[in-house]
């Protein structure tokens, strides 16, 4: 398995509220540019059973299945790239009562992972370099409790 990002932010609310925002999926859509929407089965909040398809700006669709769930500490989830797996890991730590450290980490394996899992990442820094002051400022204005 090699780690192909590790990215961390901080953003100004509860580990709970975070969660329960990013826990969202519906609401990917309005801070993640490159995500178009997102279905996921079983419908109802996220959890340990969830999977769905991502579907992308471009057209391109990406799967996943969860395959790790912790409330309000961190799930994880994977799906496929050409020949990789890639696992994604959202991780939430309270910095205090209304401060959270978000931590998106990605690790892949599979056939020319360190190839393939170069060009995956470089496209998804960039997708995220994009996604997470929009993420950060609608978590901060959020009306969710």
């Amino acid at each position: 398995m090699l780690t192909l990002i590790d990215r961390e932010f901080t953003v100004n609310v509860s580990r709970d509220r975070a969660w329960d925002y990013l826990a969202r999926l519906d609401l990917w859509p309005t801070w993640a540019p490159h995500i178009k929407y997102i279905a996921t089965r079983p419908e109802q909040e996220l959890g340990p059973n969830s999977s769905g398809v991502i579907h992308l700006a471009n057209g391109m669709k990406s799967t996943f299945q969860m395959t790790e769930f912790n409330p309000y500490h961190n799930w994880k989830w994977f799906g496929p790239f050409l020949w990789l797996t890639v696992h994604y890991d959202h991780r939430f730590e309270s910095v205090s009562s209304n401060q959270t450290r978000v931590r998106f980490v990605l690790d892949a394996s599979g056939f020319g992972v360190r190839f393939f899992g170069r060009i995956f990442a470089g496209i998804y820094s960039r997708n995220l370099e994009q996604s997470i002051p929009l993420l950060v400022q609608a978590m901060e204005e959020s009306d969710l409790t």
